[in-house]
């Protein structure tokens, strides 16, 4: 596939979230190892044949100046959102068998609105992940007394028995290379090191985490951690995951919406809690099939056989 096809893609992935890149963007997310200069020289063969638009100083596969407007607000909202993203995480970080804290989903990609929930992305200790998670999530039933239940969707944990990430897919790569990660740093090093994959989908992408602290826990969640570190532990992580489960079972079967109005539904192991992927993952893969076949299909990209 040409450079100018694989830019295309690249953008293509993108505008299923109305959101245009920046020349920068375009190399990092680009799916072949190719230099700069052959990605320029490219997009301004795009750019003359009207494939591509430059708004400003972002690229779209539309000439639309408010996709860029669009833009601009988000990424001012999410930088607002990132401090308080910060603060939580922190917070997070102080609850029994938590390992790493990341922020994931739009904000994690330097995006926000008026109804964006920070997502969080949660590593716990080995075997011990559903004791973690209820514990966090029976905080969170707090917060909704005070409004503030949208700081605290952790809606993704694995534990350190499952850091690599099962499904690989251009969603799942793309998810994975741009976690911000917040708290536990030789634990998110692990992660990515369990995650290499992500180089198959994004090769020129720096997979490299920023630096963040190692976390410090309280006297709470040490002495529930003194409490659970045995045989008790591995009976009571069992326990709250099957009930956990079923509880989630009767959610999917009554059909229930979560607050952006899809369908609720979660995968549960031993070692992993996370959104069910046909719920949202595999819509986006899918979509993403369908825009690339369109785009070369209609765009005769073949004329740039650039190396």
């Amino acid at each position: 596939m040409t450079t100018a096809q694989n830019i295309l893609k690249t953008l293509g992935y993108f505008d299923l979230f109305q959101y245009p890149l920046t020349r920068q963007e375009i190399y990092s997310f680009h799916t072949d190892d190719v230099e700069h200069a052959t990605i320029d020289i490219a997009l301004q063969e795009l750019l003359k044949d009207e494939y591509v638009f430059k708004l400003d100083e972002f690229y779209s596969l539309h000439n639309d100046q408010q996709l860029a407007e669009r833009r601009r607000k988000g990424n001012s909202m999410a930088a607002d959102q990132l401090k308080t993203a910060g603060r939580v995480a922190k917070f997070l970080s102080r609850f029994p068998y938590v390992k790493a804290i990341a922020v994931s989903g739009s904000l994690s990609k330097n995006f926000a609105t008026e109804k964006t929930d920070i997502d969080f992305f949660v590593v716990t200790a080995s075997n011990r992940l559903w004791i973690a998670r209820t514990c966090m999530h029976l905080y969170k039933k707090l917060t909704f007394l005070t409004g503030r239940q949208n700081w605290f969707c952790m809606n993704y944990y694995v534990d350190e028995e499952g850091l690599e990430i099962k499904e690989k897919n251009i969603f799942t790569a793309i998810e994975v290379a741009t976690l911000l990660p917040m708290q536990g740093g030789s634990c998110i090093a692990e992660f990515v090191a369990s995650n290499t994959w992500v180089k198959d989908f994004l090769p020129v992408h720096d997979t490299g985490k920023t630096a963040v602290p190692e976390i410090q826990k309280g006297l709470f969640a040490k002495l529930v951690e003194g409490l659970f570190n045995g045989r008790l532990g591995n009976y009571a992580d069992k326990l709250l995951m099957h009930i956990t489960q079923k509880r989630w079972q009767k959610k999917v079967l009554k059909q229930r919406l979560n607050s952006r109005g899809g369908y609720l539904g979660m995968v549960v192991d031993r070692h992993f809690s996370k959104p069910d992927p046909k719920n949202f993952q595999d819509k986006v893969v899918e979509g993403y099939r369908h825009k690339v076949e369109q785009l070369l299909q209609h765009k005769n990209t073949t004329l740039y056989m650039i190396a």
